[in-house]
């Protein structure tokens, strides 16, 4: 497996040499002081670049980062939507074990994804194109407090769909019950346990994803 160094020299070289590419950044567990170090954590990097087509119509340059064991596109997928003019990303698990997910995208999508998210940093800045980003901190991904209404309508939501899953389990309609189990009630409960989780810790902790 290549280096945590290896992988971010590779990924600062193919943007340094690359003209379309106009500055790096980096979210995700790598950035967050809080996140256990682990053999499973991937590399989040995005790419500002001025447009997506060339990248997306000759997807060759890709093969810079080594040998692939399997990759998905994202944006590419008909099941969800998209805006392939600002965005598009390539999801890859190397051969080596290492796991890149890369994204592109337009200076608008860069700020946006910015502002959004705490936990970039910046790699690269060729231009001086992008805002001052204070250090990384997974703060936007704490629980929330809920309001009494929010935690009363969880509670609803949770046992109203349980009598659903007693219903199906009588009637022996497996997949009806494993649909309200899955979609219905477990994330129900797990909103719950967030938010036990985030009294216990005076709602300064994130849970993961």
């Amino acid at each position: 497996m290549r280096t945590e160094q290896e992988m971010f020299d590779l990924i600062l070289n193919i943007a340094k040499e690359d003209e379309r590419i106009r500055a790096v950044f980096m979210n995700g567990s790598r950035t967050n002081p809080n996140a256990v170090k682990d053999i499973f954590q991937d590399y989040d990097i995005e790419y500002v670049v001025k447009e997506t087509k060339s990248f997306r119509e000759n997807k060759s340059w890709i093969d810079k980062f080594g040998e692939r064991l399997y990759m998905q596109y994202p944006e590419g997928n008909s099941l969800f939507p998209s805006d392939i003019e600002n965005c598009y990303a390539w999801l890859i698990q190397f051969t080596d074990g290492n796991r890149l997910d890369l994204t592109i995208c337009t200076l608008t999508q860069a700020f946006q994804d910015i502002r959004n998210n705490k936990l970039c940093k910046i790699l690269l800045d060729k231009d001086k194109c992008l805002p001052y980003i204070p250090d990384a901190t997974d703060e936007t991904h704490w629980v929330k407090k809920p309001t009494e209404c929010q935690f009363m309508d969880a509670c609803n939501e949770f046992w109203w769909c349980l009598n659903n899953v007693a219903k199906g389990l009588w009637r022996e309609e497996v997949p009806y019950v494993m649909d309200m189990l899955n979609h219905a009630v477990r994330p129900m409960l797990i909103l719950l346990l967030g938010w036990k989780i985030g009294y216990d810790t005076n709602f300064t902790v994130s849970i993961g994803k």
